[in-house]
């Protein structure tokens, strides 16, 4: 053998050994065969026998094979990382292939501590280090990391890579910095292209600022950037968001003219233009029109449908899809089944869930949390627990609607079970709206002890910052309990002063229980908010009648109270 006749990779190789030795050019042959098998691997399970060839072979001290082997194993950070902690001294590709395999993993904030690690080692940093740290501080919205992170790069004189720049672009965005992220977009302005334009569109989306988008696509057709599937879907989104019809058309013509109108998710979004705009007929008119519908289309014209209370429409379309033998899933039914229980729904949730039994849709964690909420609103608490039983992924959303069935039903006791199941057992950490449901239940159970622990354990042992309704609940669980000197201190250290619905549900209970001293306070306290409201007065009233002050109860009360015009109530009854 020649070194003629070796292989690109023998060849870099025997270069980097700085000879030609026959058991290089075996090593290296070796190297290039065991990197065709890690491509032809489907999991990880099959790249560990091949590290385990790798171990018996030698090849585990070759840092060119040891590098291909990370690159292949990012898919399970955990078993990469184990391969990494066993490299001696590793070199900047792998520093590089770790920070990607974090910036995909559930371990996104570990690739701060390597990035750090990776600076202290002294390495000249590239651009391949410094996107996927970008990706992770988007992902866990660590804005001082990416902050630091943007220095960095300016000072290593990297921003004139564009895909570096649309990195930082995607952080300041997913962050809501769009502000930052409009600066940097203007410092460079040649350096901008149709990624640049669309991150900054998908940013301004973020904030709920459309109109920026609609004046950033026209800055894009004068600077005679061409537009791509990126471009329509965030200009679409944008004329629907603002209700500009005429807007979504010229998009449309847009869409035709560049011969992109025939593509789903470009369908999928005239769908949704369509239908913000309050043209559901249109919106109709596009998804028929569509000769192949995929099951994202048939599921966002459902969900259109059904977030405007056409839940008849919505089960048209279930049967029409059985019909045409589209396979739906869980996204299909998650939403329709959500506005059933806003629109009180009860026969039409049961269409709906025999219709997921029928079509034999997993209970994952989206479809069973819509399936649980949905029947514990509507009366159905046995079904939902039936639900629940036999899910086998739960997610933190799930317990929480399940605790939230229980509280909504007055089993309170069974609510604070619930709850420490999934913290003590299961092992699933609660967030701040699991709480708020959890302390709502303690409040109508009449759960003071318990509401007062799981308040104290929320910022204690989570540190969760209580919002102003959690402080309305434990005003509220410390009312009915009789607690009102408690709960009169707490109300006065809102971090809103101007939440006047605490205030009365602090009044309420001083009638229930006569407490006059703490229901003047209240009163002059919504008075000198001008929160003022002929509720306050009869409410009071009523305290001084609980209290056995007939004389201040007979006395006439305001104008306001005898002149306010009530608001007429309704009633809604379902009809099969």
């Amino acid at each position: 053998m020649t070194l003629a006749n070796t292989s690109r990779l023998s060849r870099n190789l025997l270069f980097r050994h700085g000879s030609f030795d026959p058991t290089h050019v075996a090593l290296s042959l070796r190297c290039e065969k065991l990197i065709d098998d890690l491509k032809s691997c489907r999991n990880v399970v099959e790249v560990s026998q091949i590290h385990g060839y790798m171990v018996k072979a030698g090849l585990d001290q070759d840092s060119f094979a040891i590098s291909k082997l990370l690159a292949f194993s990012i898919q399970d950070i955990r078993y990469a990382s184990s391969i990494f902690g066993h490299v001696s001294d590793p070199n900047l590709y792998m520093f590089n292939t770790m920070l990607r395999g974090y910036s995909i993993s559930d371990e996104p904030e570990q690739a701060f501590r390597l990035f750090n690690r990776l600076r202290e080692k002294g390495f000249t940093l590239d651009q391949f280090s410094f996107i996927p740290t970008l990706k992770s501080c988007a992902r866990e919205s660590a804005i001082a990391m990416g902050q630091g992170i943007h220095g960095v790069v300016l000072r290593s004189g990297f921003m004139s890579f564009t895909d570096l720049k649309n990195a930082l672009l995607h952080f300041y965005g997913i962050c809501g910095r769009s502000n930052d992220a409009r600066k940097l977009f203007d410092e460079m302005p040649h350096k901008n292209d149709v990624v640049s334009y669309n991150t900054l569109m998908n940013g301004y989306l973020q904030v709920s600022k459309p109109e920026l988008v609609l004046d950033l696509v026209r800055n894009m057709r004068e600077s005679e950037v061409a537009v791509n599937v990126g471009t329509l879907l965030s200009v679409l989104s944008a004329t629907g968001d603002v209700g500009d019809l005429s807007g979504g058309e010229s998009v449309y013509g847009l869409c035709i003219k560049t011969g992109l109108d025939s593509g789903l998710n470009l369908i999928t979004a005239l769908i949704g233009m369509y239908a913000k705009t309050g043209n559901i007929g249109l919106a109709r008119r596009i998804f028929d029109s569509a000769v192949e519908k995929d099951v994202v289309a048939w599921n966002c014209m459902i969900d259109k449908y059904a977030k405007m209370g056409l839940l008849e429409e919505c089960l048209c379309l279930l049967r029409q899809m059985k019909h045409e033998q589209v396979k739906p899933n869980s996204s299909t039914c998650a939403g329709l089944l959500s506005c059933c229980a806003v629109y009180e729904a009860p026969y039409m949730a049961r269409i709906v869930g025999d219709f997921v039994e029928e079509e034999g849709l997993a209970l994952d964690a989206v479809l069973g949390t819509a399936l649980i909420d949905t029947y514990a609103k509507i009366g159905f608490l046995d079904r939902a627990v039936d639900i629940f039983d036999r899910m086998e992924n739960k997610d933190v959303k799930t317990w929480t609607a399940m605790i939230s069935g229980y509280g909504a039903h007055g089993l309170a006791r069974e609510a604070i079970t619930l709850f420490h199941k999934m913290e003590e057992i299961c092992r699933v950490k609660p967030n701040k709206i699991t709480f708020l449901v959890v302390l709502n239940a303690c409040s109508h159970g009449g759960l003071v002890k318990e509401g007062i622990e799981c308040f104290k354990r929320m910022v204690d042992e989570y540190g969760i910052i209580p919002s102003v309704e959690h402080y309305g609940c434990m005003v509220d669980l410390l009312g009915r309990g009789g607690i009102l000197g408690e709960a009169y201190d707490l109300i006065r250290g809102l971090p809103i002063r101007t939440d006047s619905i605490a205030w009365r549900s602090l009044l309420a209970a001083c009638r229930v229980y006569g407490n006059l001293v703490v229901g003047e306070r209240v009163k002059m306290a919504l008075v000198e908010m001008g929160e003022r409201h002929p509720t306050d007065d009869l409410l009071l009233s009523g305290a001084h009648a609980v209290a056995g002050n007939f004389q201040e109860q007979q006395k006439p009360l305001s104008y306001e109270v005898y002149t306010e015009k009530k608001e007429a109530g309704y009633s809604n009854v379902e009809m099969e």
